[in-house]
Order: C-alpha cells, then sequence, then structure tokens
C-alpha cells in the first residue's frame, strides 16, 4: 500500500500521509513519495489547489526513528538533503497554493512540514510540539526559519528548546496557523477554503507568496522593486483581464490560472 495517497476532484488534489498505524511517522519512502506527488499536483493544470493531511489519528508525528539502524550512528545528512529538504523546497516552488489541514498531533519534523505550507488549519484536538530537544536534535525542516517568523523569537525559542505541546487553539492564538475547528466541522471547512483557494488566480497567490517568502530578508526598497516587478507579471495575465471584466460587468469571476 502507498505510504501517500492522492485524489483529485473539483481541481482539488488531496495529498494524504497514509501510515497511520505509525501515526503517519516519516520514512524515506513516504518522503520520497510525497515529493512525486507535489511534483505531480504542480504539473497537472486540471489541479488549482491541494490540501495536505493525514490519514487517522495523527497529521505526522516525525521521523520514524525505527527507520536508522540500532547499531551506527544516523546518516542525518543524507536523509535532510534526499527525504526532507527537497519536500520544503517543494512546497514553497509548486505553482498551486497549499493548505495543510492537520487532523491529529503534528510532532517534529511533522510540525515544521505543516508550517511550510501557505496556510496551516487545524482540528481543535490536534496539538504540536517541537519534539527535537527531547532526543538531542535540534530542529529541521525549515522550523527554525518559519516557526520564529510566525510567533517570534521568544515564543519560538521556548517552545522548541522546552519541546511543549501546545492545542490547536493554542498555535491560532499566538497566529502560528490560521484556524481551528471543532472535529464536526473540521473536513467541510476543510474543503471550503480549498474550494475558495482553486477558484482564486493562481499565478497571483504564487507570486503573493513569493513576496511574502522574500520579504523576510529583503529591505523595504528592495521590496517595493520585487512588487512592482510581480505586479507586472500578475497584470499581463488572463486572470487579471477577466478579474476586471467580471467587476465591471458586476459578476463572479471565472479565473483559469492563466
Amino acid at each position: 500500500m502507498s505510504d501517500i495517497l492522492l485524489e483529485i476532484k473539483d481541481n482539488i488534489a488531496r495529498i494524504s500521509l497514509n501510515r497511520p498505524e505509525k501515526l503517519n511517522a516519516f520514512n524515506r519512502q513516504m518522503a520520497l513519495e510525497l515529493q512525486d506527488q507535489l511534483l505531480a499536483c504542480d504539473e497537472n493544470e486540471t489541479v488549482h489547489a491541494v490540501i495536505l493531511t493525514g490519514e487517522g489519528r495523527a497529521f505526522c508525528s516525525g521521523q520514524d526513528l525505527t527507520e536508522f539502524p540500532a547499531d551506527q550512528l544516523p546518516d542525518f545528512e543524507k536523509a535532510i538533503d534526499e527525504n526532507y529538504n527537497p519536500v520544503i523546497r517543494l512546497l514553497k516552488t509548486i505553482r498551486k497554493p497549499v493548505l495543510c489541514a492537520v487532523n491529529g498531533i503534528a510532532a517534529g519534523a511533522g510540525a515544521n512540514i505543516a508550517l511550510a505550507c501557505d496556510i496551516v488549519i487545524a482540528v481543535n484536538s490536534a496539538s504540536f510540539v517541537q519534539a527535537f530537544s527531547k532526543i538531542g536534535l535540534i530542529p529541521d525542516c525549515g522550523g527554525t526559519f518559519f516557526l520564529p517568523r510566525l510567533i517570534g523569537l521568544q515564543k519560538a525559542t521556548a517552545l522548541m528548546m522546552l519541546g511543549d505541546k501546545i492545542s490547536a487553539a493554542q498555535a491560532e492564538g499566538m497566529g502560528m496557523i490560521y484556524a481551528c475547528f471543532e472535529e464536526e466541522v473540521f473536513i467541510e471547512k476543510t474543503r471550503e477554503i480549498a474550494t475558495v483557494l482553486s477558484k482564486l488566480p493562481t499565478i497571483a497567490l504564487i507570486l503573493t507568496r513569493k513576496a511574502l517568502l522574500e520579504s523576510s530578508t529583503n529591505g523595504l526598497e528592495k521590496q517595493l522593486e520585487l512588487e512592482k516587478k510581480f505586479q507586472q507579471k500578475a497584470g499581463h495575465t488572463e486572470d487579471f483581464r477577466e478579474g476586471v471584466t467580471a467587476f465591471l460587468q458586476k459578476r463572479t469571476p471565472r479565473f483559469t490560472g492563466r
């Protein structure tokens, strides 16, 4: 059985981590399959938005430690280079918006892969934990980049050093995630948000992501120039023309992602 499930319906791709008996802990096969499915969604013109979630009662509990040989030191450089960093890069370069729907615990690499997505929502019963310090490691999967930018350096430092488990409501309150929902409406809300994303002008969304990402290191003048460059690109799309036409005609726009 595949470690990653892919379902495409109504221009939305649903990618599910599929090792529920292991709380969707990552092994090499899962990481490589996830890369393949993200690339497939990037190349599929019928896909306008992506949902990343987990099967069963967890989103992802992090690295499957049983994958590492007990009698030798793990090759972390190889695992990060080949398994994890490519996933983070794809989440930030795929030409479709990615909504992460955290359906249960998100720990270690699982938490940081979630935070690398464009929008993160969670079920109320979900939790987040930077579990690395508990086993003598440092946060990876871009966690030291994304978390302090989301919640501030002091909060991020404390969560990463102490390894506190926080609830979905706490995560929403500190700005780590966009929203959390009760279990009975979580799937419906996930689909609603993904549907909105799938009907928006895709190129403009991806340019927005790029601009936000580069704002982390740009000064104001450089960022103003970048906005000008990206606005020029957005303004030459079919979706811009459709958006203006629909506005003037007082109707709902029909964006195509071109």
